[in-house]
């Protein structure tokens, strides 16, 4: 749809807003933990329901601080063993407590880098852990 829009009517209305919540594009350290707060008030208001006319805000936040964080917080390069470290340390989990991937040993096996995680082990994580499976790969 390439519908009109009134320019002269939405940039009062956006200076309006962005004055009153500073929502825009993150400028430094100070305006980033401002929009994190933001983000953590607008989650609150919705508690949960994803129809919520406040998810639409913690879309845009979250994209803005997303934004942010790729450019001044990169996370480093972990493979999808130390990101199944990660996760178990997370969840107080023991690798006998994995029994979707296998045995104890073929968890250890894993966790040593001696055994790659196939695809049906990946998906069974992902979905245990609720990550995407690139977390793995």
């Amino acid at each position: 749809m390439n519908a009109h829009i009134p320019v002269n009517n939405l940039l009062p209305a956006w200076e309006a807003f962005r004055s009153a919540t500073n929502i825009g594009p993150i400028v430094d350290e100070d305006h980033y933990q401002r929009m994190v707060s933001t983000l953590e008030a607008l989650l609150d208001e919705a508690a949960g329901d994803e129809t919520h006319p406040a998810m639409q805000l913690v879309d845009i936040v979250g994209d803005l601080i997303e934004d942010y964080e790729t450019e001044h917080h990169p996370l480093p390069e972990v493979t999808g063993i130390q990101a199944l470290k990660f996760l178990m340390k997370q969840h107080g989990l023991k690798q006998s407590d994995l029994h979707e991937i296998g045995s104890q040993g073929v968890v250890s096996e894993i966790l040593t880098g001696k055994r790659d995680l196939n695809i049906r082990q990946i998906r069974a994580l992902s979905e245990r852990f609720k990550v995407s499976t690139a977390t793995f790969v």
